[in-house]
């Protein structure tokens, strides 16, 4: 079957990204039809359009494009289909160092270190996981080693909330934990753009380290590839873009591994074909997402990561499934 060019299948994600940014900014448990977004002042309902729903718009495709664009990169990487920021444990251990910020109450004063947290969280997890592309390759290694993590960071977690020493420290931990977009202002898009832009343009800059690495990191080194610059520049952008989505929505696991996987019959499988389009994948399905849980009949508003969880956990299973089949 022949593939779409390029530029067909940007457009269409493009397209598919203004389309349900749009349905986004109107969908709701309050609808708002497009005839009040033209009249600012004079509908109420105006206000709920750029005040909530814009920045939940807005963080939904910047989450969404950077954990695809993390997801796609951690597979080129590793050569392993299973690799995401939440499957290997990145997210969880972003998680464990905004709790930690969180815990200590270093937020009230100084905003800015529940991102740094996360950040540092997200790079030691990404270090744990390239040191073992150092000495295994096997995907066995990998699902382990990313159990290991998120046993680690979740173990973290519960010790915070065990010890916290108020109950509001407990109930800002629960709701911060539980991944979503809801009541997300400007303040987290200008916190979550400029290091998700720059994790993200540290990721685009290794789509030919990436391709090289198809042939083994010996034949990548042999055509020029420096797998020390490698490791670092994605440890960087993984830990940047992946741990400033987790400090401003929470974990939203999945989304990296499963975009580039709905990409690869378009695309095909060079890695570094597959970055910006997983990117843009990524957007699509957090925007669907959002809409989808705003739209679910409930007393209150499921939470974006239940939804993700209950759409990733069978792909991640059927993942699973199909490769042991190939691999028998």
């Amino acid at each position: 079957m022949k593939r779409p060019p390029p530029p067909l299948i940007w457009g269409a994600l493009i397209a598919a990204i203004g389309l349900l940014a749009l349905v986004s900014l109107a969908a709701g448990k309050v609808w708002v039809p497009f005839s009040a977004w033209a009249a600012p002042g004079a509908d109420p309902r105006w206000a709920i359009i750029f005040e909530l729903r814009l920045p939940r718009t807005v963080l939904a495709v910047v989450v969404g494009g950077a954990l695809g664009l993390c997801g796609a990169a951690l597979q080129g990487y590793t050569r392993n289909p299973l690799a995401d920021p939440s499957a290997l444990g990145v997210s969880s251990m972003a998680s464990l160092g905004a709790v930690l910020t969180l815990y200590f109450g270093l937020t009230a004063s100084t905003p800015w270190l529940l991102p740094a947290g996360a950040m540092v969280g997200a790079a030691i997890g990404v270090a744990v996981l390239l040191a073992l592309s150092n000495t295994a390759s096997s995907i066995a290694t990998f699902i382990l080693a990313g159990m290991v993590l998120n046993t680690m960071a979740g173990a973290g977690v519960a010790l915070a909330l065990s010890l916290a020493p108020n109950p509001w420290a407990v109930n800002e931990i629960v709701n911060w934990l539980l991944g979503s977009l809801t009541d997300r202002s400007v303040e987290e898009v200008r916190l979550a753009l400029p290091f998700v832009a720059v994790g993200c343009g540290v990721l685009l800059t290794l789509g030919r380290d990436l391709d090289a690495l198809t042939l083994g990191e010996t034949g990548a080194r042999s055509v020029g590839v420096r797998m020390d610059r490698v490791r670092l520049l994605l440890g960087l952008g993984v830990g940047l873009a992946a741990g400033t989505c987790v400090a401003v929505t929470g974990v939203i696991g999945f989304v990296g591994l499963i975009t580039p996987h709905l990409m690869r019959p378009l695309v095909g499988a060079r890695p570094g074909a597959l970055l910006i389009p997983s990117a843009l994948a990524g957007a699509v399905v957090v925007l669907a997402g959002d809409v989808a849980v705003r739209l679910i009949p409930s007393a209150g508003e499921v939470k974006l990561s239940v939804a993700m969880a209950a759409i990733g956990g069978p792909f991640f299973l059927a993942l699973l499934v199909s490769m042991r089949r190939r691999m028998a």
